[in-house]
């Protein structure tokens, strides 16, 4: 089995959260192969050799992200003297929303799960349903209830225990 774990992430939360369901994948099954990857090199080919998709992204404006709302989030944070974290700050780089605009539709039978990072407020909004929405309109059926994990504030950290729920929920994606 050849698992993908796609991500885009701003300030690093939610490439942590990727790396972890990656985590769970592999301890789950060792057998597999476990890629975690940014959407932007998260290519059609990339995408096309996975037996399961895992697609995430940071929640802005209430839903997925845009280079737009990548570039509006950073510079917000630069105004209030947070840096990005160093692997993740390629604001210039696509959003969930706008990665989805290059992928063409999967072939069916294709199996995908969705999730996002996001502030513990009603108010705060969630991606996780967009991406799953965007997922089945590119024809991959759902795994899972699409997922959220949560952040302290905007450029993290993440929430104490989050991480581990990650694991436990990548491991039981795969099983």
């Amino acid at each position: 089995m050849h698992v993908v774990v796609a991500y885009e992430s701003l300030f690093g939360n939610t490439h942590e959260i990727a790396e972890a369901i990656a985590e769970g994948a592999r301890t789950a099954r060792p057998d597999s192969e476990v890629s975690c990857v940014p959407v932007a090199e998260a290519g059609p080919d990339v995408v096309a050799s996975a037996d399961v998709l895992v697609v995430g992204g940071p929640t802005h404006m209430h839903g997925m992200s845009s280079g737009m709302s990548r570039r509006m989030g950073l510079s917000a944070e630069e105004k209030k003297g947070v840096e990005a974290h160093p692997a993740d700050s390629a604001a210039e780089g696509p959003g969930v929303r706008d990665w989805f605009r290059t992928l063409p539709k999967a072939a069916g039978g294709h199996r995908a799960a969705a999730f996002d990072t996001r502030a513990d407020s009603r108010l705060a909004g969630g991606a996780a349903n967009g991406i799953a929405r965007a997922l089945r309109q590119h024809g991959f059926d759902l795994l899972a209830e699409p997922e959220g994990f949560i952040i302290e504030d905007a450029a993290g950290p993440l929430r104490e225990g989050e991480r581990t729920r990650a694991v436990a929920w990548g491991a039981d994606l795969v099983r």
